[in-house]
């Protein structure tokens, strides 16, 4: 599979000290300072995204929502008869 092709940009503002320390842990690490810098960016970014899909609930709202999950199943009338009927999917 071919490589994407690399052609935006983003700029950053950083101290001189951040700056050298980003090279030197690149220099170290046998890499450009993109190659090192992007997969951390893009693996900081992408745990961000995954945190705010994540459920987000107070405890209450949790411990509520546990009771019902304990409940005991409750019989829906007509459900059986529902699914013991032909399916309209069947060729």
């Amino acid at each position: 599979m071919p490589a994407a092709l690399k052609n935006e940009r983003i700029e950053l503002r950083l101290t001189g000290e951040q700056k050298r320390t980003i090279e030197q842990a690149a220099t170290i690490s046998g890499r450009s300072v993109t190659d090192f810098s992007v997969p951390l960016l893009v693996d900081e970014a992408a745990e961000v995204i995954r945190q705010d899909r994540e459920l987000h609930m107070s405890a209450d709202a949790w411990d509520a929502f546990n009771e019902i999950l304990d409940r005991p199943a409750a019989s829906l009338a007509g459900l059986a008869d529902l699914l013991r009927r032909p399916s309209v999917f069947n060729d």
